[in-house]
């Protein structure tokens, strides 16, 4: 299957060098570019590609603006990559809440940009690694290391293992192979993980296992 994307970025040179990187892989064309936030929006509402890669920082409306509006659309099936040079908190909290499915730095190697992309199209979340280590020693440094919230004690050993699998960013697919399981029991559980933990979706349950330093358990 072959992954349409977007990207949208007011520095063309960028735009350009991103579109280069993608080219090079068989399964990821790049149908569309865009300068701005409207321009991105309105790209996405007429070709429906598989993803978008919206940077922070754009004129018109900025790519959280973009992304909201993007997720948002009647019927919209695009997955939305916010891709920044700025890693603010407040910015990586905002494109979470927006739902959007990585939050990843320029700064990232090519063939980790590409894998996002690929991750993202799955319906998957990656969080750039060097945002969840300042998070991690963060809660490290106010927390007691070896306390886990609560309510993962309402969990089971499978939803356990199945969580931990979703914050190594594991496909359904990948997670029922590892754990010799089909892929609708590991649908179940992902359910029953989001029911109990109070989270909205993948996304959420990602950023949850992180920044509980659940997902740096064995």
């Amino acid at each position: 299957m072959t992954i349409s994307v977007l990207i949208a970025d007011d520095h063309e040179g960028f735009r350009s060098g991103f579109r280069a990187i993608l080219d090079t892989q068989d399964d990821i064309v790049c149908v569309a570019e865009a300068g701005d936030g409207e321009q991105a929006v309105a790209q996405v509402q007429r070709l429906r590609p598989d993803v978008a890669v919206l940077d922070i920082r754009m004129p018109r409306r900025d790519g959280l603006g973009a992304a909201r509006a993007i997720l948002a659309l009647p019927g919209n099936r695009t997955q939305v990559v916010v891709l920044t040079t700025h890693d603010t908190d407040e910015y990586v909290h905002q494109a979470v809440h927006a739902g959007a499915r990585g939050f990843l730095l320029k700064s990232m190697p090519p063939e980790e940009l590409i894998a996002a992309v690929r991750i993202a199209a799955r319906g998957d979340v990656l969080i750039d690694p060097s945002i969840v280590r300042r998070h991690l020693t963060r809660f490290a440094d106010a927390l007691d290391p070896v306390t886990l919230p609560a309510e993962l004690d309402q969990l089971t050993g499978r939803e356990r293992q199945v969580l931990q699998s979703l914050s190594r960013a594991h496909s359904n697919a990948e997670i029922a192979r590892q754990l010799h399981i089909g892929e609708q029991t590991v649908k179940t559980h992902v359910s029953n993980i989001l029911r109990k933990l109070q989270l909205r979706d993948r996304t959420h349950a990602v950023a949850y296992a992180h920044l509980t330093g659940f997902a740096e358990r064995p």
